[in-house]
């Protein structure tokens, strides 16, 4: 395989391997602070999430450390792509009166 595209193809497959990573803990943040059975929710994603990334990023690399960089670089970069997508809109508080302010 050419060099750069399998460099290429490592970052990419890192940026997957990030994203849905980083994604399924979104998910999981979400689902599961509504179940009655939260531990068993984070447990159980966290060891989904972690072997299949950790699996993907072993399969990528493949004994080589020139293609295990990037795809560690993509994973990185996915978290910052997430944490972009999910964000919250930022709320301000109204403003205090003088009043508002002092102790009783």
């Amino acid at each position: 395989m050419n060099e750069p595209i399998g460099l290429a193809s490592a970052l990419a497959a890192g940026i997957l391997f990030g994203g849905m990573f980083y994604g399924g803990l979104w998910w999981t943040v979400r689902k599961g602070m509504l179940s009655e059975r939260v531990a068993a929710w984070f447990i159980g994603s966290l060891l989904v999430r972690l072997g299949g990334a950790l699996l993907g990023i072993y399969l990528v690399g493949a004994g080589h450390w020139q293609r295990l960089l990037p795809c560690l670089l993509g994973f990185v970069m996915a978290r910052l792509i997430v944490t972009w997508l999910v964000r919250t809109p930022a709320i301000h508080p109204a403003p205090q009166s003088a009043e508002d302010r002092h102790a009783p």
